[in-house]
């Protein structure tokens, strides 16, 4: 880890970021306090009014970033190039080092910047209840994701095309390793900057890959875009395994961490369907469920080719070479996990043939049933449990003929761990799901009468089993 003053982000200089105010907001009704994060941070001592004062009114914390920083960055929209960009409604707030890493606290919601483009940079509420469930069901489900720290209503009225407005106002705060994005890189070399490109290269291997830091500076870079790839296809594999789609994977929403953040309009399977868009406006289908893998690695070339300012002769196709196998590696890895198997073959060969076997036949079973996704994956961990099939909602899905095929593979396969398979949670006849119509049933009583009931009760059911996946 760097031995560079802290915080670590004044490495970088203004030609990074922007100094700004944070919005003075007229109320502080405080929603959603992550106490495990901030434990994680050392600052789950706090009280009311300290937390109100620091993620609500945003004064600094003590030895931290003096004034917010909106963040500098470029990227491409549905792949369409725009300069325009940088944080607009949201800056860095904190960060700390902790057990050899370094986190950030970012914000979203927390006023106007000079990237607003005309906005009024701020966040509804709705927008904050789901992404503190995006971000509390995919950490249950094992995906690499920021987690939301706090979210205040403020007590204002925005109007969006979206949602039926005026619609009520809230402040959140992210807690993540980086918020340095592809499009962090892009803006450099845009803008013809190599040495600030070397520059954020730098950085980012000081304090996120520090393994490379005894290769020469055009070995770093390379096995800097590799090392991305790698954490980035690991995502894509997690987002795949959850039944998750992202809605706007720009490449301003991917960071070099490899965490996934930033969550607008997602949403979760409810039958498996590579077709399957989040958002309404993606009207082509860019990021469809099926086309997250191929996004990513598209997004993962253009920062390769931001690279390239830096060191002329990366070849970027040899870095992102592997990128199709880490992937498929870590769908597989994390399919396995999540139906708590392991593969018995001692071949690699013939274990990595049989782990395909068995994915081939579930999506197979789910494409022709049109069972449902979570459900699915529910009833079959561990392995073929009569018992539980027979329980299920969908129990008579598994006696249509392509069940069997998929019944066969199971059978191949052992039980990864005991303790997990007895988990409280799959004495349940149905899992933890997040399908729109939950999502909206939830927010129905908040917006109607401050009824914070159900969203509780959903935060409770995600957290009852985290640590199975």
């Amino acid at each position: 880890m760097s031995t560079q003053a802290f915080p670590a982000i004044y490495e970088l200089g203004p030609d990074f970021y922007n100094e700004v105010e944070p919005a003075s907001f007229p109320k502080a009704i405080l929603r959603y306090r992550n106490q495990d994060a901030a434990t994680q941070l050392d600052l789950q001592d706090l009280s009311e009014e300290a937390w109100k004062k620091h993620f609500w009114g945003f004064e600094s914390l003590p030895q931290n970033i003096k004034k917010p920083l909106a963040l500098r960055y470029h990227g491409h929209q549905f792949q369409v190039y725009n300069p325009d960009l940088g944080d607009g409604r949201g800056f860095l707030f904190a960060q700390f080092l902790r057990d050899g890493k370094l986190l950030d606290l970012g914000t979203k919601g927390s006023g106007q910047t000079p990237y607003s483009r005309r906005g009024d940079g701020r966040l509804t509420l709705k927008g904050a209840f789901r992404e503190i469930l995006a971000t509390e069901m995919l950490e249950s489900l094992g995906v690499n994701t920021s987690k939301t720290f706090s979210v205040f209503e403020t007590g204002e009225s925005l109007v969006r095309h979206d949602e039926p407005s005026p619609t009520r106002a809230g402040v959140l705060v992210r807690l993540s390793h980086s918020h340095i994005r592809f499009g962090t890189f892009q803006r450099f070399a845009f803008l013809g900057e190599a040495e600030n490109v070397k520059k954020l290269v730098q950085y980012c291997i000081r304090h996120f890959y520090p393994e490379l830091a005894s290769y020469s500076e055009d070995e770093q870079i390379f096995l800097f875009l590799q090392k991305v790839s790698e954490r980035t296809a690991d995502t894509a594999a997690g987002w795949m395994t959850a039944g998750f789609v992202h809605g706007v994977l720009n490449t301003d929403n991917m960071n070099i961490t490899g965490e996934s953040f930033d969550y607008g309009p997602y949403r979760f399977l409810p039958h498996y369907d590579p077709h399957f868009t989040a958002a309404y406006f993606d009207q082509t289908g860019l990021y469809a469920y099926g086309r997250q893998p191929s996004s990513v690695l598209w997004n993962l070339f253009q920062l390769g080719t931001a690279l390239k300012l830096a060191s002329p002769q990366l070849d970027v196709e040899a870095a992102l070479a592997d990128f199709g196998d880490a992937f498929n590696f870590a769908t597989q890895t994390r399919f396995l996990k999540r139906l708590n198997l392991r593969n018995p073959l001692l071949d690699e060969a013939g274990s990595q043939q049989l782990t395909h076997q068995l994915i081939m036949h579930l999506f197979q079973f789910l494409d022709k049933s049109k069972a449902l996704f979570e459900q699915t994956l529910f009833d079959l961990h561990s392995g073929v449990a009569p018992d539980r099939l027979t329980r299920s909602p969908q129990a008579d899905l598994y006696k249509i003929p392509e069940f069997k095929a998929l019944e066969n593979t199971l059978d191949s396969f052992e039980v990864l761990d005991e303790h997990v398979m007895r988990h409280p949670y799959f004495t349940n006849t149905r899992p933890c799901a997040l399908l729109i119509d939950e999502l909206e049933s939830i927010w129905a009583p908040i917006a109607e009468k401050d009824d914070w009931t159900m969203f509780e009760q959903k935060l409770a059911h995600i957290r009852s089993f985290r640590g199975v996946y």
